[in-house]
């Protein structure tokens, strides 16, 4: 289920409670996630008004920080296991933030899921999801490669496909 991001309301689209020193501040129409917000002891002489500015003085402190947010994507070198596993919660985890891999067809046997092998460790589509989850909430760009130049950065065009061969490379020999 995707997440609600937040994002600045007007005062007719949320309702606002308080419990102790926490506004709850809850979208009337669901668009966005209810938030629990700490504002500590001064909350009691607040109007609504009042506490949906501080509410969103925090969310636009958010999205600035994202706007400026500069990040370096960290590529372990080849040679270098790029997976670990995670014993508490039994799964493989990834050590950094991109991950080279080849994509096995593993036939009628599994339900012609595919397997995805990363270094030597081969991890089944919902290991790979579950793997996957330790981003969740973050994007992804999927580049596919020939296997052999998995330690390549290829060039990228940003363009619609000319025609089908674009598509359909070797897969009608």
């Amino acid at each position: 289920m995707r997440r609600k991001k937040q994002r600045v309301a007007r005062l007719d689209e949320v309702q606002i409670t308080r419990e102790d020193d926490v506004a709850v501040i809850a979208f009337l129409d669901g668009s966005g996630p209810t938030t629990h917000l700490h504002i500590g002891p001064k909350m009691r002489e607040m109007s609504d008004a009042e506490i949906l500015q501080e509410y969103n003085e925090c969310v636009m402190a958010q999205e600035f920080l994202a706007a400026t947010y500069y990040r370096v994507a960290v590529e372990i070198p080849p040679g270098q296991p790029q997976l670990r596993y995670f014993a508490r919660g039994d799964q493989w985890v990834p050590r950094g933030d991109v991950l080279r891999c080849v994509i096995h067809d593993c036939g009628s046997d599994s339900g012609s899921q595919a397997a995805i092998e990363i270094d030597d460790q081969e991890l089944s589509i919902e290991e790979f999801g579950r793997m996957l989850t330790t981003y969740a909430g973050w994007g992804m760009r999927i580049c596919f490669v020939p296997e052999d130049q998995l330690e390549r950065e290829p060039e990228i065009e940003v363009r619609e496909p000319n025609d089908e061969a674009d598509y359909c490379r070797d897969w009608d020999e």
